[in-house]
């Protein structure tokens, strides 16, 4: 393969990832940062293939089953990028990438587990294959070996992987049990989409920095960013489980709905019930333990998201979700001018773009 065609591959494999679009990387500097971040990638792939191979063939099959299945690598890849603000990609570097790609997949084996989930990654999910234990082990050794890579990286790391790790339980737990009485159950959603999907992805840009010895003050603003725009991912995933674009995003309209998923529209909705008689009507019939008597085709539950749709409580999501949005760039503040930071907030403009 030739340096170009070499290099077009490595750039649309890095643009699509983080949604930056084919002609973002157009300078010199760019293209340093892109190659750079691109055989991190390369390196990252290897490793994965390597460290998920544990004692015996049936391991192997089901901890590589959701890797083989496919996904954006968005985690290691903002590790590697954030990594440019200092020394760049390096051994440790890959290997908190590495790491935590597989805690994301150790902890998808178990989302699907407690979601009862059917599909992941347009395959079906381990635990519909192998059944719940098989897949919430598969878990666990993949945490397990996440662990282990962390532990190769000092203190430091070990503390960084721990903290998420209860983040991602507690995120899990809180939305099992539901708002307490006391709670505001809106903030108490986003709080579960900081804990489960934000603290994940902040952990892996914080890493970048770390390892790559780039200077302290850059780790809590990418960290803050990768929270934020986490929060942001899942706001516009609520609106876009309302599309009614199957054939674009791959789902039935309402799909978290009927899994039992209160998603920030029907939030601000069952408020708005408490005073609006309109409001109520429709929050009767869209409201999770209505929906999840529903079949997928059934017309009366399709003309009731539709109308969600179209309520202004969607485009309330939408404000939101640019809001969380706005405040992970603008959390970047200090971060140096250059490809880095154009990247993250083009990154950040495309999560945004996923509901237009």
């Amino acid at each position: 393969m030739n340096a170009s065609v070499s290099r077009v591959r490595r750039s649309s494999r890095l643009t699509n990832s983080l949604g930056l679009g084919d002609k973002f990387f157009s300078t010199a500097e760019e293209r340093r940062v892109a190659d750079s971040v691109e055989k991190g990638l390369d390196a990252v792939e290897a490793r994965l293939i390597s460290d998920m191979e544990f004692a015996d063939d049936l391991a192997d099959v089901t901890s590589r089953y959701l890797l083989d299945a496919g996904g954006k690598r968005v985690r290691p890849t903002l590790t590697l990028l954030t990594a440019q603000l200092g020394d760049g990609t390096n051994d440790d570097v890959i290997t908190a990438a590495s790491a935590l790609e597989i805690t994301h997949l150790a902890s998808l084996y178990h989302d699907d587990v407690m979601d009862d989930a059917n599909m992941r990654r347009g395959v079906p999910s381990a635990q519909s294959v192998w059944g719940n234990s098989v897949a919430i082990l598969t878990g666990d050794l993949l945490f397990a070996r996440a662990s282990r890579l962390v532990a190769d990286l000092g203190e430091k790391a070990i503390r960084m992987q721990v903290d998420t790790f209860e983040r991602l339980c507690l995120g899990q737990l809180h939305e099992t049990m539901g708002p307490r009485e006391n709670d505001d159950p809106i903030e108490h959603y986003l709080q579960v989409l900081a804990d489960k999907t934000g603290s994940l992805i902040a952990t892996a840009a914080r890493m970048g920095v770390v390892f790559s010895n780039a200077p302290s003050e850059y780790e809590r603003p990418v960290e803050e960013f990768g929270e934020k725009i986490g929060v942001a991912f899942q706001l516009i995933d609520d609106v876009i489980d309302l599309s009614s674009e199957r054939d674009t995003t791959g789902k039935t309209p309402g799909t978290d709905l009927r899994a039992g998923v209160a998603t920030l529209p029907v939030l601000y909705l069952e408020k708005l019930a408490e005073t609006d008689e309109e409001a109520a009507r429709l929050y009767a019939r869209v409201r999770p333990e209505v929906a999840a008597e529903h079949a997928s085709d059934d017309p009366e539950f399709t003309q009731a998201i539709a109308e969600l749709r179209e309520h202004p409580v969607t485009r309330r999501t939408l404000d939101e979700a640019h809001r969380w949005a706005d405040e992970a760039v603008a959390a970047l503040a200090v971060v140096p001018t250059g490809p880095v930071k154009k990247a993250l907030t083009r990154f950040a403009e495309s999560i945004i773009e996923r509901s237009s």
